[in-house]
């Protein structure tokens, strides 16, 4: 913690974060990668991979490819390894990767070669794909890479007939975020959960998974359906409920915050319906991005490095292959 007259360091995931309208302009003026892409994977079943936030990417753009008519589903990247399911050599397979070099993502790809399927790789720059995003980003909390491989996805699936919405504008809305008041969000005693309808589960997902990484804080993201389902009956007044909607069923979205606020629960709520429930992911994931790194500042924590800063936990992890 600083004293009186300390300058706070602008963390590295802030920095990553403040370029992203700038990386989605780009991607928008380098529409014929996409278009090569689309062309290899016309015509079969796709499956998207990868972990983590990419594997939130995977659903998203699944949705995308699914608008154009394409038989399109998300698998981990650990169950591709498995075999449940593997791709067959008359499918194409879909790989998402920041960096290029995470455990199961690598073996599926390197399988899914070996065995004669179709493959696309979207990544960052500097790495070896078909289709590329950002900058490789310095912070541990990914952002920038994440909205540049969705854009990418839209991009594919426009160009195999999908409606999305104006891509144009993504990267307006995206910036209109980011220059928004804060979120405001207040880190509550025990849990945040987050919640969202179709796509936006995803979002949710991301989202949470945004939290944990920045500010070590405890969170679940989940489908607003999954949510009333159970999660929300633990729902008290230690916790926080943060419900993303993009237009599709706000009376759902309506329907849980009415039970959840009756459990003292903080609620809050954030809407983006302006570019269209497709194209709100772009939007309410730099909200997410944003309660991140306001959780971040707020606790002092450093949402750069994975926890890795922290006494004894680097070497925990050495031993881990991710």
């Amino acid at each position: 913690m600083g004293g009186a007259g300390s300058v706070r360091r602008v963390s590295a995931l802030r920095e990553t974060m403040a370029t992203q309208p700038r990386v989605l302009e780009e991607i928008l003026g380098d529409p014929e990668p996409a278009g090569r892409a689309a062309d290899r994977i016309a015509g079969r079943r796709v499956l998207l991979t990868g972990t983590g936030t990419s594997w939130h990417a995977a659903h998203q753009g699944a949705a995308f490819l699914r608008r154009a008519g394409v038989d399109a589903w998300a698998l981990q990247a650990a169950d591709v390894v498995l075999g449940d399911p593997f791709p067959r050599a008359e499918d194409a397979l879909v790989l998402l990767s920041h960096r290029g070099w995470k455990r199961m993502t690598s073996e599926a790809l390197a399988r899914a070669r070996a065995e004669g399927v179709t493959t696309l790789v979207i990544a960052g720059q500097g790495v070896e794909a078909d289709l590329h995003t950002s900058p490789q980003e310095t912070s541990a909390t990914f952002t920038a890479s994440h909205l540049g491989a969705l854009l990418r996805l839209a991009q594919v699936a426009e160009h195999l007939g999908a409606d999305l919405g104006r891509l144009d504008a993504v990267p307006g809305a995206v910036g209109d975020e980011l220059d928004g008041a804060p979120a405001g969000v207040a880190v509550p005693r025990r849990l945040v959960e987050f919640a969202g309808v179709g796509i936006n589960a995803w979002t949710a997902a991301e989202s949470a998974l945004k939290l944990a990484e920045a500010a070590f804080v405890a969170t679940e993201g989940l489908s607003v359906e999954s949510t009333i389902h159970g999660p929300a009956a633990a729902l008290g007044a230690d916790d926080a409920l943060i419900c993303l909607d993009g237009g599709t069923d706000s009376a759902r979205v309506d329907d849980l915050e009415t039970v959840v606020r009756a459990h003292g629960t903080a609620v809050h709520r954030f809407t983006s319906t302006e570019l269209g429930e497709p194209l709100s992911v772009f939007p309410l994931t730099v909200v997410g991005q944003k309660i991140a790194a306001e959780a971040s500042e707020a606790l002092g924590t450093n949402p750069d490095a994975f926890g890795q800063d922290l006494p004894g936990r680097a070497a925990a992890w050495e031993a881990l292959t991710l």
